[in-house]
């Protein structure tokens, strides 16, 4: 179950918290190779099982991207802001992949409320989030993201 918050209001409240860990995502051959053909990035490393199996992973690896574009699957499980006409991204303020997502294993992230701020067309929220790679000592990603939201 997602931390629900009632409203912006509320949320904005819940700065300097870390807002919970989500459930775990299996990242699926199907899901990298989908990923490969709408930004055109087929590197074996990410589609070709066989080449893939004598290369450095073992295996065929999620593309960085694909790992940090996950995070709104991965951020449903672990929060929810209620009241809200908007909520966009922003951008991010800096980006990591400490460590390669093999097909097939599992990730989650934990989420921490960095900051908010008022700016002209709303909310601005930063978020840390730490995907986790099951069994891994380090993460897959560390994204510092980016949010603006509105109230309804």
């Amino acid at each position: 179950m997602p931390r629900t918050f009632e409203s912006l209001e509320e949320f904005r409240a819940a700065a300097g918290e870390e807002l919970g860990t989500g459930e775990w995502h299996t990242v699926t051959q199907e899901q990298i190779n989908t990923f490969a053909d709408a930004t055109g990035d087929h590197q074996w490393i990410h589609v070709d099982p066989e080449k893939s199996a004598s290369g450095p992973f073992g295996t065929t690896i999620a593309h960085g991207y694909l790992t940090l574009s996950l995070l709104p699957v991965l951020a449903q499980s672990i929060y929810e802001v209620k009241g809200l006409a908007m909520g966009v991204n922003y951008g991010a303020n800096k980006i990591r992949f400490p460590n390669a997502v093999p097909v097939d294993s599992r990730i989650r992230a934990t989420a921490t409320l960095k900051d908010v701020a008022d700016i002209p067309i709303g909310t601005q929220v930063t978020i840390t989030f730490v995907i986790e790679l099951e069994g891994a000592e380090k993460p897959a990603c560390i994204a510092e993201v980016v949010y603006v939201m509105a109230a309804a």
